[in-house]
């Protein structure tokens, strides 16, 4: 019996406090779909699958952590931006002038739109970066750092959109 109480007990907590999943996100309990818009770019020299690999790694994620379904428009919760830096640069500058290592970073804009609660909406940028020896082929890693980069962006934006931390 008492087991029974506490089970249902803990359901009205969980159910009534708006949470969603277990994984900490607090999404409105009314919010059923969730869009994301195809990111652009208009960061000079990314790769061309970066949008791609952002839009559909956002959608991945909430998927994945969330129980909204995925609607092409007019979601409850709308995700849209775009790919506004994709840049490298050298860093740890040697004796002879050279750079020891080099830096990829990437930084996204992001609007997210709650239809439940407007005090929920924002836009802001996303960076991350990694740094990479200079003496290693950028061809043959790039991919590697994207994945890399991408995953902690879009990391970020669930958690400044669901976990409110």
């Amino acid at each position: 019996m008492k087991q029974t109480i506490s089970i249902i007990l803990a359901s009205i907590l969980l159910t009534s406090c708006g949470i969603y999943s277990f994984t900490g996100a607090s999404i409105p309990i009314e919010a059923k779909t969730v869009s994301v818009s195809y990111f652009t770019s208009t960061a000079t020299n990314s790769p061309s699958s970066l949008n791609q690999t952002i839009t559909e790694g956002l959608k991945d994620l909430f998927l994945s952590q969330t129980n909204l379904s995925l609607t092409e428009t007019e979601g409850d919760l709308i995700f849209s931006g775009e790919i506004t830096k994709y840049h490298i640069m050298p860093m740890a500058i040697q004796a002879n002038e050279t750079a020891g290592q080099n830096r990829l970073t990437i930084i996204i804009k992001v609007m997210y739109q709650n239809s439940y609660d407007s005090k929920q909406n924002f836009e802001s940028n996303f960076s991350r970066y990694r740094d990479f020896n200079s003496s290693e082929n950028l061809a043959d890693i790039e991919t590697s750092l994207i994945e890399q980069i991408t995953a902690e962006i879009i990391e970020d934006v669930f958690n400044k959109a669901f976990v409110n931390w």
